[in-house]
This record gives C-alpha cells, structure tokens and sequence, in this order.
C-alpha cells in the first residue's frame, strides 16, 4: 500500500510548509510536472512567498532529495544495534539504507526517481550524502580494525571497495536496475569474507586516486 503523506500543520514554518507541500506534489505528479505555483498552492501562499525561502524550483528540489536522503541515513541509525558485532554494524547498515531505497522505489515511485535522477546528475546534496555514506562505513571498519574483527589495510581503501560492491543496492540511481544480481544477503556474505580478519587477500598501502563521486561512480 502507498505511504500517504502526513497531515501538514498550518501552523509549522513556512519553509516546512512548502517542503511539505513539494513532496505531496512530487509523489502525486512527480518533480517534472510539478511546478513552484503548484508547490505554493499546496503551503497555501503565493509563488512569490515560496521564491523568498528558495531561490529557484531547482534549489526546492535539492531540498525534498537532502530530506530524503537524510531519512535513509537515519533508517540505519534506528534499526542496527550499538552493541552488535562490526560485521553485524556493516550488514545491517547497508541493509537498512538499501530496504530504504527497494521501499521508494516500488511504493514511491515518483519520489525515488527524483532522488535517483539526482544521484545518477551528480548534485552537489547527493555528493555531500555520499561523503556521510562514506563516513559512516569508514569509521565502522576504523572500529573493526582495531577490535581485530577486520582485516588490516586502509580503511579508506576497504570502504570504497565494500561500497563499490554493494552499490547496486545502496545506489538509488541502481536500485532494480539488473534483473539478475545476488540477493542482499548473499552479496555481504562475500564481502564480509573479504573483510574479515586472517583471509589471504593483500592490500597495497597507497595512497588511490578518490573522487568525490567514488560512491556512486558506474
């Protein structure tokens, strides 16, 4: 069944009100076909009111995606454990991010392509999302390394392989985008064995060639 959107206070802030009211129009009619004059009668303003908060339709839409992509960071935050395992943390954390996107995409669909046109053009609020997946990761390797549950090596290194490998159920601009693929499971199975602790795989310690997009490149 299709998420409905949730009541809009008439008494919340204006900028709320018009986020608001731009994510019950991307969803009903999708981002192209919305336009800012149907974003301000949805807040009840003009369109006028809804260009003081945003300086153009594309910066309202960089808001809805940051929104978005901020509840797919802290679906992980609420559903894996602090006292679970490293490899536990990793699993659960992609698992939580990837069921996010698999959730958009069949019950959301205008709102996930919006989110995953912004991911595949490279917005500069995707980028910044990118960098806080990679964080993330990062400092849960960082914790198996010294714990001794993962292997030795640059944790920089070891995140943007995991991720690399993972990226088509972590990627919104990928999701469901292979008709044959492991399942979820199956695929951190195998990078789990690669990061963990005592497998023969060596790394060469150097300092790799990272872009920014590293997270989502194809």
């Amino acid at each position: 069944m299709k998420r409905q959107p949730a009541p809009r206070n008439s008494s919340s802030s204006p900028h709320r009100r018009i986020i608001d009211a731009a994510v019950c129009s991307y969803r009903d009619f999708g981002y192209r076909k919305t336009t800012v004059a149907d974003v301000a009668r949805g807040a009840s303003m003009s369109s006028a009111n809804v260009y003081r908060f945003f300086v153009s339709r594309r910066a309202l839409e960089e808001a809805v995606v940051a929104e978005l992509l901020e509840e797919t960071l802290m679906a992980a935050a609420t559903a894996v454990r602090r006292d679970a395992s490293v490899l536990q943390r990793l699993g659960g954390t992609l698992k939580a991010w990837s069921q996010v996107h698999e959730f958009r995409a069949a019950n959301d669909t205008r709102l996930h392509e919006l989110v995953a046109a912004a991911v595949a053009a490279n917005w500069p609020v995707t980028l910044a999302y990118a960098d806080k997946v990679h964080g993330v990761v990062r400092s849960i390797i960082v914790a198996g390394q010294a714990s001794g549950e993962l292997r030795p090596g640059s944790p920089t290194v070891l995140t943007c392989c995991l991720l690399k490998a993972m990226d088509t159920y972590v990627n919104p601009s990928q999701t469901r985008s292979l008709t044959v693929r492991p399942t979820f499971e199956d695929m951190m199975k195998f990078c789990m064995g690669a990061l963990r602790y005592g497998m023969p795989l060596q790394l060469v310690d150097v300092q790799p060639d990272l872009r920014r997009a590293t997270v989502y490149q194809s």
